[in-house]
């Protein structure tokens, strides 16, 4: 995310979507604390991926592991997504406007990540990553990535890539759940900009019997008179 950029947006609302753009915060610290740091910070996130967080009710625990979907043509997948809503993180607390997701399928296999979000005051954030695919044994194709937004040369070190699990995709590759193996992290995304209320609410019933908190999900660029 070093690669983000601020400025004030044009006269025509852009529809964007940021799920992971303050990485560049993260990678200027990982820079600063330096590889013994990093690596620690890699031990700590494996550790967090095997456990699965409950419901904050006390239900069971659900601790099957998430199934992502295989195959996926990534030639069709790339493209302009927009985001329909999402689990609260950190990442986007700035985000307070539409949100996009641009991927381009690169000659080498990977996936160039260009996301985008408005911000509160008009102008729009913007981070640029790249992606990997993840081999799922007797699954090829399966929609395992992992994204880094931090620099390449930090590539070697796992803690700068993050966890991005296709859980759910359409035939005609227009609807998309996107979440991570713990649990924390959901988006709903669409070709479309505003995707309708009962495909929408579709996608995030099946993300609650998965065992994601769909309670606390935000919907994206909607009204509060339009949230459920």
């Amino acid at each position: 995310m070093d690669s983000r950029n601020s400025r004030q947006a044009p006269p025509v609302v852009y529809e964007g979507y940021a799920p992971k753009a303050s990485f560049g915060t993260l990678a200027l610290a990982f820079c600063i604390g330096g590889a013994a740091t990093l690596l620690t910070l890699s031990t700590l996130r494996s550790a967090r991926a095997e456990r699965v967080d409950g419901p904050p009710d006390g239900s069971p625990v659900m601790r099957a592991p998430l199934q992502v979907v295989a195959p996926v043509d990534l030639r069709r997948y790339a493209g302009l997504w927009h985001e329909q809503a999402r689990l609260p993180n950190r990442f986007q607390k700035d985000c307070t406007g539409p949100v996009t997701a641009e991927y381009t399928l690169l000659d080498s296999g990977k996936v160039e990540v260009r996301n985008r979000c408005i911000l509160s005051n008009g102008s729009f954030d913007e981070a640029v990553a790249e992606a990997r695919t993840v081999p799922v044994p007797d699954q090829p194709g399966a929609g395992k990535l992992e994204v880094r937004f931090a620099p390449e040369w930090l590539g070697w070190i796992p803690a700068v890539w993050g966890d991005y699990w296709i859980l759910k995709l359409d035939r005609d590759y227009q609807v998309a759940l996107v979440g991570t193996p713990n649990r924390r992290f959901l988006w709903v995304l669409s070709r479309a900009p505003r995707l309708d209320d009962a495909t929408l609410q579709a996608e995030l019933d099946y993300a609650r019997s998965l065992g994601f908190d769909v309670d606390k999900v935000e919907l994206t660029g909607r009204k509060p008179a339009e949230s459920r």
